[in-house]
């Protein structure tokens, strides 16, 4: 209380801390703070996260598997490499912070691929498109980073056209997806790679074509096309690309693993 009051004043805006310390640790702290102060509260909103595992187990000293950011980011003590920033930042955005987490090198795995595909995707546009706004709308509910995630998949899964629009619906995904990112501390990867990182960049991806053929492949099975279709699947097969049709009638692909 004491080191709050002279740091932040005696009302502020966020507190958090873990779960385990909602009672006694911080009911006790807002009992304290409002008798010595006379308020009407210590914090406006409290953030609450959940615990934190390494490979299934609870992080710990003695069980060896205590690891520290400036430790993932500068050595190769965790899945003997060295991890950029953006992929430790994104595998925690995965989890919504009141749930727990299992920090493992799959994870990580996961996340890089993840980033790796999503900066292919968002390079070579043009800025000036605003964040998507169910982007915005999950961040605005209880920091839901989860939600906000799956919104940026979908970003990078969209294609076709939009009518009116000077450019295709592709692009303005793409645009704002960046944007996204941008506001989730992602977007510092530029066309030379990881900056720091260890990983080797995979061949970039032509996305203007991946869009071309997916809208030819939409024409062909509207037109019961199958041959032609099935042909275009191959292709983009060959190409590394893995395309899902939806129940909405659009299709969505990610680069191969």
């Amino acid at each position: 209380s004491a080191m709050s009051k002279r740091y932040l004043g005696e009302v502020f805006d966020i507190h958090g801390g873990g779960l385990d310390l909602i009672f006694p640790h911080h009911e006790n702290e807002i009992a304290q703070s409002r008798c010595a102060h006379g308020t009407h509260a210590m914090a406006n909103i409290w953030m609450h996260n959940g615990f934190l595992q390494v490979e299934g187990q609870k992080m710990s000293k003695s069980l060896g598997n205590f690891f520290t950011i400036g430790e993932l980011l500068n050595g190769e003590t965790f899945g003997g490499r060295k991890w950029p920033g953006e992929v430790l930042r994104l595998a925690m955005l995965k989890t919504n912070y009141r749930q727990p987490i299992d920090w493992t090198v799959k994870a990580l795995e996961e996340s890089y691929e993840t980033l790796e595909s999503w900066r292919t995707y968002s390079l070579g546009g043009v800025f000036g498109e605003a964040p998507d706004p169910e982007f915005i709308s999950a961040l605005c509910d209880d920091l839901n980073t989860a939600k906000a995630i799956s919104v940026c998949h979908s970003l990078a899964g969209f294609h076709g056209r939009v009518p009116g629009l000077g450019k295709t619906a592709t692009q303005v995904a793409a645009d704002r997806l960046r944007a996204c990112l941008a506001i989730l501390g992602l977007d510092g990867i530029s066309e030379q790679g990881w900056p720091g990182g260890t990983h080797k960049i995979k061949a970039a991806i032509n996305v203007q074509e991946i869009g071309f053929l997916i809208a030819a492949r939409l024409e062909a099975r509207k037109a019961k096309n199958w041959a032609e279709s099935d042909r275009i699947r191959d292709e983009l097969a060959a190409m590394g690309i893995i395309i899902k049709d939806n129940k909405d009638g659009t299709t969505s692909w990610e680069v191969k693993r």
